[in-house]
């Protein structure tokens, strides 16, 4: 494991040695010794620690309340090492990629933030390792996946075309998302480049290995894909909410209905004009999930 400082207001990077050598990289906000319940970010299957920027500053530097947020890169994404063997990028390396990082920063019972991937490994999570989880957010992500919506990112991952320039690259992502994003400006769509694409040498490049591609290679629009509802049962003993865009083609309103039917205490936020997935940025929605942090926290105590 080793450290280097971030710039001055953003998060230090952490870097830990997967199961098998990967280089895996976190960023990590707030302070390093404090009582309070951690927060552990797990972004989609795509997309990166910094995802979770906004929330994660917003948690870290609370007046009353800051606390330790860490935000994983998983293998392959963002600062993480790519995997020599595209095949590794499945959630079976990840979950154990996730559980020694855990370990490798001594992450006590935490709450847990997952976003579409993130929030499945989070499920998983539950399944493996229960005490780990004191509570948990779900972005857009359940246990039924809707096909079409899986066929719609299959049809972009590792597949973008390349920009000459950030701009661009926000042009290229308003064509793709702006019906799951309807209302989002120019500023926005322009942040959101800057999280899918680095420039390095005059080029842009994405954020992701696009092999990653290969994982969704095997989908059939045509077969039922496994649902996870022993998975999510796993969370049933901690507080839960989930968050879900208005425009998701990932997670129904009626699987959110009969997920809250099986966890009649799961709180169930909509976030309108946005899809897959919400982006975490509004500050109305941070601090919803700041005070469902807390709330966890009070839950334990009593």
């Amino acid at each position: 494991m080793s450290l280097d400082g971030g710039r001055a207001s953003g998060p230090e990077s952490t870097f830990v040695s997967a199961p098998d050598g990967l280089t895996l990289h976190v960023g990590t906000y707030g302070p390093r010794v404090r009582n309070d319940l951690p927060v552990v970010c797990l972004p989609g299957l795509t997309r990166t620690a910094a995802d979770f920027d906004e929330l994660a500053r917003t948690l870290a530097t609370d007046r009353q309340r800051p606390r330790r947020v860490l935000a994983l890169d998983s293998r392959g994404r963002g600062r993480s090492a790519h995997d020599r063997n595209p095949a590794n990028y499945n959630l079976a390396v990840e979950l154990a990629d996730l559980l020694a990082v855990l370990t490798a920063l001594d992450i006590g019972p935490a709450v847990f933030v997952g976003s579409s991937r993130g929030g499945i490994l989070t499920m998983l999570l539950g399944a493996a390792r229960p005490a780990a989880i004191a509570g948990v957010v779900l972005n857009d992500i359940g246990p039924v996946i809707e096909p079409k919506g899986l066929m719609r990112i299959k049809s972009y991952v590792g597949k973008l075309p390349r920009p000459k320039n950030l701009e661009e690259g926000a042009e290229i992502l308003r064509r793709l998302f702006a019906a799951q994003f309807p209302r989002l400006d120019q500023a926005a769509w322009l942040a959101y480049a800057r999280r899918t694409w680095d420039e390095r040498e005059g080029q842009m490049v994405l954020t992701y290995d696009g092999r990653i591609a290969k994982t969704l290679e095997g989908i059939d629009i045509e077969q039922p894909l496994p649902t996870l509802w022993n998975e999510f049962d796993s969370l049933a003993r901690v507080p839960l909410l989930v968050v879900r865009g208005a425009n998701s083609d990932i997670l129904s309103a009626a699987t959110v209905e009969a997920m809250r039917a099986r966890r009649s205490s799961m709180q169930a936020i909509v976030v309108p004009d946005q899809g897959h997935t919400p982006l975490l940025a509004e500050p109305a929605l941070i601090r919803q999930i700041a005070a469902f942090v807390v709330a966890c926290e009070t839950s334990r105590q009593h």
